[in-house]
């Protein structure tokens, strides 16, 4: 991801840290590791740990940017959900992408009510959904969290590891 900014150019590419920030591509990992990802895997992966990175610099702690300010940190956190939406668009896995704007929709509710683990939560089932297909209990889960119940996070967490499960995915 950072080789894709510095060769875009521009405020972004100037706005990068060093690079000695190591960036945990475990969700973009999980997410390629799955049966929907196939063939794609880079793809999916980069894709992830793009829109990953564009929630952290909108609601948390980026990684790859050292003391970006707030403001270029937005356009920063847009610009990265747009480049990995893109890039799965131009896969044309629909239901990847209908995920990950779940996932950008339900993060952005869950940090504005200041729920940093249901955000969390959100993301293992999110990028669950991206590898494996969504399930009913993704689905309901997702529901649970839209509607502020109590018990969304370990709703989605759950619904995670049972899609993610070699019993679930018939491995």
């Amino acid at each position: 991801m950072r080789e894709a900014l510095r060769a875009e150019g521009g405020l972004l590419a100037g706005a990068l840290g060093d690079g000695d920030v190591p960036v945990d591509g475990s969700l973009g990992a999980m997410a390629a590791a799955g049966p929907r990802s196939a063939g794609h895997e880079a793809d999916i992966a980069f894709v992830v740990e793009a829109i990953r990175e564009g929630e952290l610099l909108h609601y948390g702690k980026p990684r790859l940017f050292d003391g970006i300010e707030p403001d270029l940190a937005l356009l920063a956190g847009d610009r990265l959900y747009a480049l990995g939406l893109d890039r799965l668009a131009a896969l044309g896995d629909l239901e990847a992408t209908s995920e990950l704007a779940d996932v950008i929709s339900l993060c952005a509710q869950a940090r504005a009510e200041e729920r940093h683990e249901l955000a969390e939560a959100v993301w293992q089932a999110g990028v669950a959904a991206v590898g494996w297909g969504a399930s009913e209990a993704v689905r309901e889960a997702k529901a649970a969290a839209r509607e502020g119940r109590p018990e969304a996070s370990r709703a989605l967490r759950a619904a995670a590891r049972q899609v993610t499960s070699p019993r679930s995915s018939g491995l």
